[in-house]
């Protein structure tokens, strides 16, 4: 009995504070939530992706850019890469895989102040190639890494 009265304790101080915050102009849904850009994510061309997230289709190939992913991935559900720029003034880096049915797998804007250095895991459909391009001074730039599938990871 005594568990549950500090549970109802702890959830009631937690609620209150949220509600404080929220009537106080503190919490809104633009602070808390992040711009989600979904004509990107459901386009179906890296093309189109690039064009609808960053405004333009081309890039132009950089040795600036790293993209470290292993060249066989035994499961395409969860395939870990990262990607390290040390191009300058990057504003944004995004994460497409070619091959996929949906191909943009992640987008990241940086502030002026963060290094040009993500990490994670995407999901990969087959065998493709993984494009990193990262958006400096309203121009891109991108690099490539060939990556092979043995299982398929996007409902295959």
């Amino acid at each position: 009995m005594n568990h549950q009265r500090r549970t109802l304790l702890k959830s009631t101080v937690a609620t209150g504070t949220i509600a404080i915050a929220i009537s106080a102009g503190l919490l809104t849904p633009q602070a808390v939530l992040a711009a989600w850009p979904k004509a990107a994510f459901n386009a179906k061309s890296v093309g189109d992706a690039l064009n609808t997230l960053m405004g333009a289709k081309d890039a132009v190939a950089s040795k600036d850019i790293q993209v470290d992913a292993p060249d066989i991935a035994e499961n395409g559900a969860v395939v870990s890469i990262s990607i390290k720029t040390s191009i300058a003034n990057a504003e944004q880096i995004s994460i497409l895989v070619k091959e996929n049915s949906l191909p943009l797998a992640a987008s990241y804007v940086l502030s002026p102040d963060t290094e040009g250095y993500i990490t994670g895991r995407i999901k990969m459909a087959k065998t493709s190639d993984i494009i990193a391009v990262v958006k400096a001074g309203n121009k891109l730039y991108m690099a490539k890494k060939s990556v092979k599938v043995t299982l398929g990871g996007c409902g295959g």
